[in-house]
């Protein structure tokens, strides 16, 4: 495995590289655009969206552009993809504080439940294994904790579907891009603090403004400590943050901008229920923890981002940024490790890991407006590079208390270290390291031959090497290659409202698992074709879409015929379609929405292990998202708002069989400013106390009832 050192010095290669792609850049195009104009007389600027403000500036639930999958800035109805934006005032009025909060309240996304800050997050069928921060990847999964907390972000953006021309080696179901809150020119700052049933409570401070002459170098910081709802006995899950950025003015086209982000999670795992000795779901005893009260998750993260943008007098805009990960997370925890008997008594199974990851992430581009056709047009060109390196020991046991014991045993259950006892016998023990490494260069063309119409097309080369060990068994597979990811796409504007879109894109996945050689299979391949319509109204306030979709996913790692081999073949192949809608932004001065609805349909088109078969079936095929905020005005009920919304979905099942009905669960909010600095918040979760699973799993574990009725009740002050 590559030393940090080693990853220090590729970053440093690579983006010296990129600042020659830079520095030659301009002179280039500038002749290019000038010959061009020469033809045109069409005055080109720079992208006005280039300069667009953060939505904690712009308030609502809407903003008219996005940055994720486009590298730059593009109007949302000018992305032929289905893409969210979750708003700094959409994510305050409903209290979310990690994105798995967020993602069970989004529209077209699906939480498989654990704690909060450990759950699965998924899109159109597959889970979202990284997350980008200002456009810059690094891995999420929920068994290393690392789903991030809010505290830092100004706005959640979301792209449903593969996007492989600016990440090709993700999953299918999409990329979450978190923008960071930047610093500000003038000051400002608040003191946050909550408190709230079944032990919530949350403290923040968020300072920023200008802090040398003339504001050309401006910080902000922000200290968040939160305590999650533990409504499960011994459930206990704290998280701390603290995040500081700078940014520095260099010229006035130049800035450089810093930022460190540090979080902490401390947490007493909770692994869901048993079902009963009749097989059913153990529904009014949501409070009952199938847990030893020494259970216990540790994870520390750091990231550090550093990003040079210039705006060139060509109106082009240079950008050339990093970002490096590093985290590292143990856990230890017993869990029920059957289902009840008659007499209300379960064996106790046990994991324990300890993982150690880091990721780093450089990319450089370079867009520019262009005219053509008597139109403004642009390209977008880059290289990127990004390195996942990964270890992970871990041990597992299906006896960890030696019998059959009560649910006051297993809560009472004395200590057991499963990872070293693992060690010792050589049972339920592994030790890997998983090591990606990936190079791209990529372009993407935006050109409007007519006004109304935008054709889009791109394409990626991508070279990527992936290095698997087992340390355990002394064995190592490697595997490289170089693919090449097109892009299409067409967005045609009926009228000064709507837009009709249509996208082709693909993605591959490389994969660990080996053939029957031994030999590290080919990755998985992934296309999807996206036919939609965008509407975009009063001013670009209120956005509205309409969406059907169609992807394939081959090559998929699947068991073979003989049941007792130990390697796996690529043959499986799955078919997902659906249907999405989505309406979010002011419907009034005062009212603001957020809904949407959700169709998903899936077919197993060829043999795949159970696993990957039953991820589907935790998939509802209808999923509807509510949330809607009315702000009054007037002397009489002037600064006071009131919200409310409706998370539903139809029935799932897991691939044990457990079948869950569907549910449908009503929040709801109350604020009250009462003064210009102070303000008061009411948020009321689950308020008719619906008893639900958001999740079930097999017999012993993975099934998650949903939180009972709980208030949340905070202050703020703003300086």
């Amino acid at each position: 495995m590559a030393s940090k050192e080693k990853l220090i010095r590729r970053s440093a290669v690579m983006m010296g590289g990129s600042a020659v792609l830079l520095s030659f850049a301009p002179s280039v195009l500038a002749q290019a655009i000038e010959d061009v104009t020469r033809l045109e007389p069409v005055t080109v600027e720079g992208n006005r969206l280039y300069e667009m403000l953060s939505s904690e500036a712009t308030g609502g639930y809407s903003v008219d552009a996005a940055t994720v999958g486009t590298k730059t800035p593009a109007s949302l109805r000018d992305i032929p993809q289905s893409v969210s934006v979750v708003t700094h005032e959409a994510i305050e009025d409903q209290n979310f504080t990690t994105l798995d909060e967020l993602g069970r309240r989004t529209p077209g996304m699906r939480v498989l439940t654990n704690d909060n800050g450990r759950s699965s997050i998924y899109a159109r069928g597959y889970e979202y294994d990284e997350y980008s921060i200002d456009g810059l990847p690094a891995p999420m999964t929920s068994i290393t904790g690392s789903v991030p907390t809010l505290a830092a972000f100004d706005r959640v953006e979301i792209m449903r579907g593969p996007s492989g021309l600016f990440d090709s080696t993700s999953e299918m179901g999409g990329i979450v891009n978190l923008v960071r809150k930047r610093p500000t020119e003038d000051f400002q700052g608040h003191v946050n603090g909550s408190l709230g049933s079944d032990h919530q409570r949350s403290a923040q401070v968020d300072l920023s403004g200008p802090i040398a002459t003339k504001g050309r170098v401006r910080g902000r910081l922000v200290i968040d400590h939160t305590e999650h709802n533990q409504f499960v006995d011994h459930n206990e899950n704290d998280q701390n943050d603290i995040y500081a950025a700078l940014d520095i003015d260099l010229d006035e086209a130049t800035t450089l901008g810093l930022g460190y982000i540090h979080n902490t999670k401390d947490i007493a795992v909770n692994n869901g229920h048993p079902v009963g000795s009749d097989g059913e779901l153990l529904y009014g005893s949501r409070a009952d923890f199938y847990g030893a009260d020494w259970n216990d998750f540790n994870s520390q993260s750091n990231d550090w981002i550093a990003e040079l943008t210039h705006r060139f007098d060509t109106g082009g805009y240079g950008r050339l940024a990093a970002r490096y990960s590093d985290r590292n997370a143990d856990y230890n925890y017993a869990f029920g490790g059957s289902a009840l008997d008659a007499d209300d008594t379960l064996t106790v199974a046990g994991t324990a890991s300890v993982i150690d990851q880091q990721a780093l992430a450089v990319d450089a581009s370079y867009s520019q407006p262009f005219s053509a056709f008597g139109n403004v047009s642009e390209f977008v060109v880059g290289s990127d590079y990004k390195r996942f390196d990964t270890e992970t020991e871990s041990g597992s046991s299906r006896s960890v208390a030696g019998g059959r014991v009560t649910l006051e045993e297993l809560n009472n259950l004395a200590y057991v270290n499963i990872l070293d006892a693992a060690r010792t016998s050589g049972s339920g023990y592994t030790d890997t390291a998983t090591n990606l490494e990936e190079t791209g260069l990529y372009a993407k063309l935006t050109l409007r031959p007519v006004q109304p119409l935008a054709l889009i097309a791109g394409g990626r080369v991508s070279h990527y090497e992936l290095e698997y060990q087992n340390r355990d068994a002394v064995t190592e597979q490697n595997r490289s290659d170089t693919e090449i990811t097109p892009y299409a796409g067409l967005v045609f504007d009926i009228d000064n409202d709507h837009s009709v879109y249509a996208s082709y894109s693909q993605v591959f996945k490389p994969q660990t698992e080996s053939d029957v050689n031994g030999d590290l299979l080919a990755p998985r391949e992934g296309e999807q074709y996206e036919l939609g319509v965008k509407g975009s109204y009063m001013g670009g306030d209120l956005n509205a879409r309409v969406s059907a979709f169609r992807l394939y996913d081959e090559n998929r790692a699947a068991a073979p015929a003989d049941t007792s081999a130990s390697y796996s073949e690529s043959v499986g192949k799955m078919r997902i379609q659906g249907a999405e809608f989505e309406v979010t932004g002011s419907l009034t001065d005062q009212w603001e929405v957020i809904a949407g609805y959700t169709y998903l349909d899936t077919e197993v088109k060829r043999s795949s292990s159970a696993r990957a078969d039953g991820i589907f079936l935790l998939m509802p095929h209808n999923i509807v998202n509510v949330w809607t905020q009315y702000d009054f005005a007037g002397d009489t009920l002037g600064g006071l708002r009131i919200g409310g919304g409706v998370t539903a979905m139809s029935g799932f099942e897991s691939s044990s069989g457990i079948e869950a009905p569907g549910y449908a669960v009503v929040d709801a909010m109350i604020a009250y400013d009462f003064t210009s600095q102070l303000s008061g918040q009411l948020n009321i979760n689950n308020l008719l106390d619906r008893d639900y699973y958001n999740r079930v799993g097999g017999v012993n574990t993975f099934n998650m009832p949903g939180a009972p009725a709980n208030m949340v009740a905070s202050l703020r002050y703003d300086f």
